[in-house]
């Protein structure tokens, strides 16, 4: 019997790649196989069987006569039993199958299709259609869909020739019922299994299975292999899918021989066949393997001999052998000793060590210890910087006290203008009063020379002039009045024009920072570090490609930093008294300050300030105030723990309170009973513990407007509006600044008027008085005796001057004043001046005493980090010792329990030296007596353990593999006999049905079997040869066409009575039959599967089915010509 050949062919055309249908259907793919009628032969004569396992020859005429025997003995026993249960079953309609079913199929560019889909029933499914319409492709897909080989079909040699013309790939689906107790991996797939198999022009295929729920389960072959076999699905069977070539052979030119080979492959026969050749080859290549095995066992004893006879020659150098075992113990236990004493002496030298330690430790805590109180001093000293504040307020002062001292210089020199102006009046007017006296004394002297007519012309005149200095006066001093209110205006005029134009400083400033904040906005997007200083962005590259001591410096403060959107009115305080923290960085080593300050210079921000901290995430909760407060901390959302630590301990953020006014502060401070605040207005709110408190006004400073903020466009957009109010209210103080000058000019022209008035009116006013005076020296000269009117003239020049003198005193008065409010503003001044000094120096001092501490803040870290780093060597030599002593320690127990091993405890006094040279020459010794023997008593004692084993694996294995042989042979008996029975039973059920079939027809037929020879052959008589020829019998080949395929389909389907597979599928099975035979055929087809239990049909025929009775069981599909374009079958049922 032929060794089973291996399957050259694959649907890829890949001849590595087998099919993955079952194991059963996959041998069974050969046409020219002749292992069934050897494997007859042998399995037909149990005789045979036992004498060719003895001496391998047979008797094949002896074998074949008693296998015809027990043929027909069979058939006498069993035929009635098996006619009576086929009689049974024809009375029971067959039950649907619950899986292994084709529920539907789709084909996408298969073959003449370029869509098609249709589902089928469950029992009977006929396809019908006309010639060329595509019917026969839909076995092909079923075959390529369920992992059949493409010449299975006899459409093609491979995958591509099933591609429809002119497309690239085809694509068939296939959907399985998977129900009942029996499916397959029910959780997975659910009720339907789906496979879809797609193959492309380039060769290429590829599956997928998918769940009902349309889920990709596997895309392996193996996977619907395994589904095949679970289901008992064989499309490379052909007698379960029957091409329509084949159909056509197996009905027209079937020979017996090809038709006991459809027999044998259709049940599975042929297979079992060749695997118990192939059992039966190995059983007897075993046996001749086990003969040889057997011939080498005397060799082994010869071998074990002479191996034990030289190990009793070596026996007499046993008792020097036990020296050596003793000298041996002895050295492995003086080891043991050594090691002893070496572990004791590590172990002394690292307890030495370790005691050096909590002194280093002490240090160490020494150090920490003074770095806190370091640091704790650096945070008081910074604290009472901030509380120091700017000192703006007394810079305001002292510029309005200046402007003040200015102003009083004004109105001083306004005052000394009027004194002078009075004192050329009084130098007048004394003038005046000597030349009233000497022409009194004139007068006098004269009187009696004057007449009376004269001196009243003469005192009418006098009069007359006097009223008009009366009238001169008045208009002058109506102009001095009206000249005063016009100087009050002006001054009123100018210190409102100073206090406008400041504003309009103030203004335009605010809108140049507007411009700053604007592009500094615009260039965020740019450099994100641009608000924290110079090249901030190069400064963070080098830190993060520098190594560093301790971790990399964090930083700017900044960059983790951002204000909530709740407290954005707070940005620019915030900024303004967070800005230099914020552009800040921190190491965690000292040593590491250096560095970062070089960085820092490099790019030009040598004075941002690098702070020292370690990471500790301490609690600051006690800290803050109660809920409801908003703190600086509560105002902020900062993104890095250690950020908000070192904030929280530079400016008490977590403490410090927010609010919109100084009374709001004063007051949240007050409930607090302490604390410090800021405030928009914007004050420096401070509440001492034991009582009082202090506002001190902020001075706000241009700041970046990225500083605190997030998103560039929000800021960008409210710097912008800062710039529209900042501009509308520019103008505004424009405005009012040109009114005021505008103002101050007109009155400074009204100014010039009035004193060219004052100049005018003065002047007319003394020539009045020059008037008076002429008239009284021409009285004088001419009227001497009008002597009482030159006195009254005298009088009211004295009155004058007393008028002069009242108004130099109340002037002198008024300087007087002036100057002592001078002297006060300037006290003012001066002290305001010396505070500010004052302040210079404490602040001074104050960064002097940060430096001082910081610096030994640093050398505390310093300190720290040497002691920590000597504590760390000296951990790691005390480790170190530690290791030598405990691997002494572990060599020591080791040597000692490798010792125990070896042998029991034995003294040990000598040292492991005297005693190795003792060993040494008694070993020397032993070797030149072995040396003499040609090996040593281990070696002989090796060598016949080795020869023993050998001999005793050899007999075991002989003796088992031996019982493993003739328990394989008696099992391969039994199953060759129960194989025979196996083909008796369904050759005998084959003929049973295949009469009843031909009985439907009204012919009597028999199958004749020769399993000696191979051959299935047919007998049929017809009814007509029934009334003419008698009961002789007549071979198929003398029928008609319509009477021979009516005779092959009863064959089928009395094969198909012995096929467990759920699928049947026959192509074009009615060719050659006439209406008559094909209508019994049809029906007796549809009865039998009726009967059939679990059953799917699939039964294809170009001819019509009008004349046929259509079941409910029977489901008709009629196919369309593809040119149509229709892809979706219509269906009767």
């Amino acid at each position: 019997m032929g060794k089973r050949r291996a399957n050259a062919e694959s649907d890829d055309d890949n001849a590595s790649v087998e099919s993955p249908v079952s194991k059963r259907a996959r041998t069974a793919d050969s046409d020219d196989e002749r292992a069934p009628p050897a494997s007859n032969k042998r399995a037909a004569n149990k005789g045979k069987a036992r004498r060719r396992d003895e001496d391998d020859e047979s008797d094949s005429d002896n074998g074949a006569e008693d296998g015809d025997d027990a043929d027909r003995q069979f058939e006498e026993e069993n035929e009635a039993n098996i006619r009576a249960a086929l009689e049974s079953r024809r009375k029971v309609h067959g039950g649907i199958a619950e899986h292994g079913i084709i529920e539907n199929i789709e084909m996408h560019q298969f073959m003449c299709h370029k869509y098609l889909t249709f589902s089928f029933g469950p029992q009977i499914n006929f396809i019908i259609g006309h010639n060329g319409s595509g019917k026969s492709a839909v076995l092909s897909a079923i075959t390529v869909a369920l992992g059949g080989k493409a010449n299975s079909t006899g459409r093609g040699n491979g995958l591509k020739s099933f591609i429809r013309e002119g497309q690239s790939a085809a694509e068939v689906t296939i959907s399985l019922k998977n129900q009942g107790d029996e499916a397959y991996k029910p959780k997975d797939y659910g009720k339907s299994i789906v496979i879809t198999r797609r193959f492309t022009k380039e060769g290429s295929s590829s599956w997928k299975i998918r769940s009902k729920a349309g889920k990709v389960i596997s895309t392996k072959k193996d996977e619907l292999a395994a589904i095949c076999d679970h289901m008992n699905i064989q499309v490379d069977n052909p007698m379960n899918v029957l091409t329509q070539d084949a159909a056509r052979q197996f009905l027209s030119a079937s020979a017996p021989t090809d038709k006991y080979k459809f027999f044998l492959r259709g049940t599975q026969l042929s297979q079992l066949s060749e695997e118990y050749d192939t059992c039966f080859a190995n059983i007897t290549a075993t046996t001749k393997v086990l003969s040889q095995k057997k011939e080498a066992i005397p060799d082994l004893k010869t071998a074990f001999r002479e191996a034990s006879a030289r190990f009793e020659e070596a026996s007499k150098a046993r008792e020097q052998k036990k020296k050596v075992d003793e000298l041996k113990k002895e050295l492995a236990w003086s080891h043991v000793a050594a090691k002893k004493q070496e572990m004791e002496k590590k172990t002394s030298e690292a307890a030495k060590m370790a005691q050096r330690l909590p002194k280093i430790q002490e240090r160490i805590d020494e150090a920490e210890a003074n770095f806190a109180a370091a640091e704790k001093t650096v945070v008081e000293l910074e604290q009472e910087l901030d509380a120091l504040g700017n000192r703006t307020d007394l810079q305001d002062r002292k510029t309005g006290i200046s402007n003040d001292i200015k102003a009083q210089k004004a109105n001083v020199s306004v005052l000394n203008n009027n004194i002078k102006d009075i004192n050329n009046s009084l130098k007048t007017t004394n003038k005046q009063i000597e030349d009233y006296k000497v022409a009194i004394e004139t007068e006098t002297k004269r009187l009696e020379k004057d007449t009376e007519s004269e001196r009243e012309e003469s005192q009418r005149k006098v009069a007359a002039a006097r009223a008009q200095v009366a009238s001169a006066a008045d208009a002058l001093k109506d102009i001095q009045d009206k000249k005063a209110a016009n100087d009050e205006e002006l001054r009123r005029h100018k210190e409102t024009g100073s206090v406008v134009e400041n504003k309009q400083k103030e203004l335009r400033q605010k809108v140049s920072d507007c411009d700053s904040a604007i592009n500094g906005c615009l260039r965020a997007d740019e450099n994100k570090y641009a608000a924290y200083g110079n090249r901030i962005e190069q400064v963070v590259q080098r830190i993060n490609q520098t190594q560093w001591h301790g971790q990399k410096p964090l930083g700017p403060f900044g960059a983790h930093v951002k204000i909530r959107d709740n407290c954005i009115q707070y940005t620019e305080l915030l900024r303004n008294q967070l800005g230099g923290l914020l552009s800040s960085f921190a190491v965690t080593d000292a040593r590491d300050h250096q560095t970062l300050k070089k960085i820092l210079a490099d790019s030009g921000n040598s004075r941002t300030a690098i702070h020292l901290y370690k990471p500790d995430l301490f609690d600051y909760s006690q800290g803050e105030p109660p809920e409801g407060v908003l703190t600086v901390l509560r105002a902020l959302d900062i993104s890095d723990p250690n950020v908000l630590r070192l904030m929280i301990n530079k400016a008490s953020i977590e403490s410090r309170i927010l609010a919109p006014r100084r009374i709001d502060a004063e007051r949240i401070l007050s409930n607090m009973r302490f604390g410090t605040g800021w405030t928009l207005e914007p004050f420096n709110v401070t509440r001492y513990p034991e009582g009082g408190q202090s506002s001190v006004p902020i001075h706000l400073r241009t700041t970046h407007p990225m500083l605190l903020v997030g998103s560039a466009t929000d800021e960008l957009e409210r710097c912008r509006a800062r710039k529209v109010v900042a501009e509308r209210e520019l103008q505004d103080a424009n405005a009012a600044l040109h009114a005021e000058q505008a103002e101050w000019s007109k009155l400074r022209k009204v100014q010039e008027t009035l004193t060219n008035q004052e100049k005018a009116a003065d002047h007319k006013h003394h020539q009045a008085r020059m008037l008076v005076r002429d008239l009284q020296n021409a009285i004088n000269e001419e009227l001497p005796a009008q002597l009482t009117a030159i006195q009254d003239a005298l009088k009211e020049t004295m009155e004058e001057k007393t008028v002069l003198v009242a108004q130099f005193t109340e002037l002198s008065r008024q300087k007087a004043d002036l100057d002592e409010k001078q002297k006060e503003l300037v006290v003012q001044r001066d002290k305001i001046q010396k505070e500010l000094s004052d302040f210079a120096n404490i602040q001074e001092e104050a960064k002097a005493k940060i430096d001082d501490a910081v610096e030994q803040r640093t050398n505390q870290q310093g300190a720290i980090t040497h002691f920590k780093k000597k504590l760390d060597d000296e951990n790691a030599k005390v480790k170190a010792a530690e290791e030598v002593a405990e691997r002494a320690q572990e060599e020591f127990t080791d040597w000692t329990t490798k010792a125990e091993e070896y042998c029991e405890r034995v003294p040990a006094s000598r040292h492991p030296d005297v005693v190795k040279r003792a060993l040494d020459s008694t070993q020397a010794a032993l070797k030149e007596r072995e040396k003499r023997h040609g090996a040593s008593v281990e070696e002989m004692t090796i060598e016949v353990n080795k020869a023993k084993e050998k001999l005793d694996k050899a007999e075991m294995d002989l003796k088992q593999m031996t019982s493993l042989n003739k328990a394989l042979k008696a099992s391969l008996i039994v199953r060759l006999s129960r194989w025979q029975e196996f083909r008796r039973h369904i050759a005998l059920r084959c003929k049973l049905v295949f009469g009843y079939h031909l009985s439907q027809r009204g012919y009597y037929g028999k199958v004749l079997f020769d399993h000696e020879k191979g051959t299935l052959q047919l007998k049929v008589q017809t009814d007509d040869q029934a009334a003419t020829q008698g009961s002789r019998d007549k071979d198929p080949r003398s029928l008609s066409g319509g009477e021979k395929s009516f005779s092959t389909i009863c064959l089928l389907l009395s094969l198909w009575e012995s096929i467990g597979c759920p699928l049947r599928c026959l192509d074009e099975f009615d060719v050659f039959m006439d209406a008559v035979n094909r209508r019994i055929s049809m029906k007796m087809m549809i009865d039998t599967a009726n009967q059939s239990d679990k059953k799917q049909y699939v039964l294809i025929t170009p001819q019509d089915m009008g004349n046929v009775s259509i079941g409910p069981t029977v489901r008709v599909h009629r196919m369309t010509d593809p040119e149509r374009g229709q892809g979706v079958l219509a269906f009767a049922s």
